[in-house]
């Protein structure tokens, strides 16, 4: 099993409901396991001696690019609101408004979203995932600062209907 597989178990593990996947070949043994919004990998790969490492994944942290000025985090009473619906993120990474520091916003405050429009992108283990929202309607917060590290579930946008 190769590194890109591995990464792709992460991320679909993380995006599902399941809470531990384990994969035995040969004389390699990798799980996967999910606890509380974290995936964890333990692996073992038998050398000379049998060797166990355990990996947390975690957000990278990476420089802040320079960006426009963005709205700060949103407290518990914004999301509350009963018209409102939130865009959320899918998965553990660092979240980008744009494609790159001197491009445009995918999307800012007033913005109309269809479904299946990019809204962001979120950086996991180097790979760059696009955020396609699931409702439509108009931005009406962003609730990250970009080039933060979110978390999964974690509320990206406010949108009203």
């Amino acid at each position: 099993m190769d590194f890109k597989q591995i990464q792709e178990l992460v991320k679909m593990v993380n995006k599902s409901n399941i809470s531990e996947l384990s994969i035995e070949e040969d004389k390699f043994k990798i799980t996967i396991k999910q606890k509380d919004n974290e995936v964890q990998q333990v692996f073992t790969v038998p050398a000379v001696a049998p060797v166990q490492a355990v990996a947390q994944v975690a957000p990278v942290a990476t420089a802040p690019a320079a960006t426009s000025a963005t709205p700060p985090a949103a407290t518990a009473a914004d999301t509350k609101a009963t018209n409102l619906l939130t865009i959320k993120s899918p998965m553990i990474g660092t979240f980008y408004r744009s494609p790159g520091p001197d491009k445009p916003a995918f999307v800012n405050v007033g913005d109309d979203v269809t479904s299946g429009k990019v809204v962001c992108i979120i950086e996991a283990m180097k790979l760059f995932n696009e955020i396609e929202s699931e409702v439509s309607g108009r931005i009406i917060k962003v609730l990250v600062d970009d080039a933060s590290p979110v978390e999964y579930d974690q509320p990206l946008f406010l949108v009203e209907p």
